[in-house]
């Protein structure tokens, strides 16, 4: 049997996000109202494929954070929302194309828009997402912003081409991962999290405590999934069990157990990731090296270590609710794990 990682129930689950959503309920539902408008097109393929993701949930956190660091630092404008929404449809795509190049058959626990349209859609329906998301963030005028975002498209994909490049090499040093999930997942999270002071006009300071704040809350918000991908259940993942260790992923967890690990077990791993040699029991025995190793283990506890670091990012901010409840959507992202 693979490591159980104890995940809370899905009432506890949410609680460290009802803080924030109870102070931008209203604009996350202007966000949502505007994500469904825009997805729009006499293509009929196209809102098919847009809708198949978008209606299968995710926390919409990336959005979340342009609303709440806006509310933090006193934003009376809309331009927030088309930000939020811009970046969910960033996020969209992303999605879209990395279930393409990892070739996965779920996604938020339903099957993978690309296993109903085919890869070739997917890729084109992303393409169009966004195109989309930089046209609402051209609209509220604010270059500062708009530049932030495209910056963070253009890392995002240096990100995945470096994760293309690590895929089944068992080689990959932890510096090499966390050089990827930088600019793959946190990159993202960041530029949501820089774009609320910007919009307001607060100093350079302010920009760069809520950049660091979103940076590594993503760090952390990726190494608990690394971790989780090992452990977690299928129905609260969105997807399978051992999905990274099936797709001949280096994550974490796999760099601390190779290295950690006997010449014997270290074959194990070229069989199995490398060379794609994967028998009955293998995702078991994955799991029992890094148990053995404290991958995972020091995997959370690397994950708690970034996510300390995104508290004090905020600290130069003044006590407030929308303070607060930035606080608690890092308790929320790293306690995940338990």
């Amino acid at each position: 049997m693979g490591i159980v990682i104890p995940l809370e129930d899905k009432e506890k689950k949410s609680a460290g996000l009802d803080n924030l959503l109870s102070l931008i309920g209203p604009d996350l539902q202007r966000v949502n109202q505007l994500i469904l408008q825009r997805t729009g097109s006499d293509v009929t393929t196209i809102p098919e494929v847009a809708n198949h993701l978008i209606s299968a949930g995710g926390k919409r956190l990336r959005p979340m954070l342009v609303l709440a660091t806006a509310g933090m630092c006193g934003y009376e404008g809309d331009g927030h929302i088309k930000f939020a929404a811009g970046i969910e449809f960033m996020h969209t795509a992303t999605l879209l194309h990395d279930d393409v190049v990892d070739e996965s058959d779920m996604r938020r626990g339903k099957i993978a828009a690309r296993m109903l349209w085919g890869n070739e859609t997917c890729v084109l329906v992303g393409d169009f997402l966004l195109g989309h998301a930089f046209k609402m963030m051209v609209e509220p005028g604010v270059l500062s912003c708009l530049s932030v975002v495209s910056q963070a498209a253009a890392v995002i994909a240096e990100g995945e081409i470096l994760q293309l490049n690590a895929a089944k090499d068992t080689q990959t040093t932890e510096d090499a991962y966390m050089a990827v999930i930088r600019s793959k997942t946190a990159e993202l999270f960041a530029a949501a999290a820089e774009v609320g002071p910007m919009l307001t006009g607060r100093s350079k300071a302010d920009e760069a405590a809520c950049r660091s704040y979103g940076m590594n809350l993503g760090i952390a918000f990726q190494l608990i999934d690394d971790a989780l991908d090992y452990g977690g259940q299928s129905s609260k993942l969105g997807k399978n069990v051992g999905d990274d260790f099936r797709e001949g992923k280096i994550t974490l967890p796999v760099v601390l157990a190779f290295r950690r690990g006997s010449e014997t077990e270290r074959e194990f791993w070229r069989r199995t990731l490398e060379k794609g040699e994967i028998n009955d029991g293998d995702v078991e025995a994955a799991c029992a090296l890094m148990k053995k190793h404290d991958a995972i283990k020091d995997t959370v506890d690397r994950a708690s270590h970034y996510g300390a670091i995104a508290r004090d990012a905020l600290e130069i901010f003044p006590a407030s609710p929308w303070k607060s409840a930035l606080l608690e959507v890092v308790d929320f992202c790293v306690e995940r794990a338990y």
